[in-house]
């Protein structure tokens, strides 16, 4: 790979909608989660809308054809791209991280970041991978483990980004714990939130849910998006024993119904949700 960026500045402005910021926000979300899916591997807001880096050997003109927010008739997307050298993602990501307080429990922090009282303290240093606790999904799950006692639970972290909820998983006393991704940047910046935390009970595995044959386990967490977990799901529950519990986010209110069809027709029962800004969390149990 090259060390020359193609960086892209859009610039967001909600139509006819009456909380214009929270709209922005709603549609910056969207835009991040589906330029995700293409090949830009970092995301920082701006005053104006976002900007998101790809690297040149992956990019071509017609890279945004079929993101589709950038055709919605709610938003004016308007957008510049340019070509830069290598970027400093550390300098990138401290101008822009702040810290995270989930539910006055969990304090998710930079290294740069003073240290809380939080009764769970997570050091995070994401670089280009996702996860840090200030995306909605991430969010969530992180409310969904701080509810659950998870002691002795063997639990997967499938799309860890981060490793962000398997070591909090191992904060609360899950083990062993599996963390999966199939982005190398992720993989090996999960080893490093590892063991920056001091986890050990952590696996970091590069790969894709064929890495889950002949697996069990007692919890499983999977925030990626609607269509991989609708194509996985099936494996998702015939690793999960008895009982056990399946964690899933990274898709949108109105995607529910394909999510839940796919859930209780192999057989789990519906728990919980939570929602932020139209993204959802369901808790599902064998």
């Amino acid at each position: 790979m090259s060390n020359i960026y193609i960086a892209y500045h859009f610039s967001i402005e909600p139509k006819d909608i009456e909380n214009n910021e929270e709209a922005k926000q709603i549609a910056s979300e969207i835009l991040v989660a589906e330029l995700g899916e293409l090949a830009f591997e970092s995301f920082t807001e701006t005053e104006t809308g976002i900007s998101a880096f790809v690297q040149k050997d992956l990019w071509d003109e017609m890279i945004l054809d079929n993101v589709n927010i950038l055709h919605s008739e709610q938003f004016e997307i308007d957008y510049t791209y340019e070509e830069i050298e290598q970027v400093n993602w550390n300098e990138e990501w401290e101008k822009n991280f702040e810290p995270i307080d989930v539910d006055g429990r969990c304090h998710v922090r930079a290294p740069f970041h003073p240290k809380t009282d939080a009764e769970f303290d997570i050091l995070i240093e994401p670089k280009m991978s996702f996860g840090t606790g200030h995306h909605e999904t991430t969010h969530m799950m992180i409310q969904h483990l701080l509810e659950m006692d998870v002691a002795g639970m063997k639990t997967l972290d499938m799309g860890c980004g981060t490793a962000i909820l398997a070591i909090l998983a191992e904060m609360k006393g899950a083990k062993p714990i599996d963390a999966i991704d199939i982005d190398n940047w992720c993989y090996l910046n999960s080893i490093e939130n590892a063991e920056r935390n001091n986890c050990s009970n952590i696996s970091v595995f590069e790969g894709d849910a064929s890495l889950l044959d002949g697996k069990k386990y007692d919890l499983i967490i999977a925030n990626i998006n609607r269509n991989i977990l609708l194509n996985d799901m099936q494996t998702y529950v015939d690793c999960l024993n008895p009982k056990g519990t399946l964690l899933l986010s990274g898709f949108y209110n109105e995607d529910i119904p394909a999510i839940d069809a796919s859930c209780t027709e192999k057989g789990l029962t519906y728990v919980k949700k939570f929602e932020r800004n139209n993204w959802v969390s369901l808790k599902y149990v064998n």
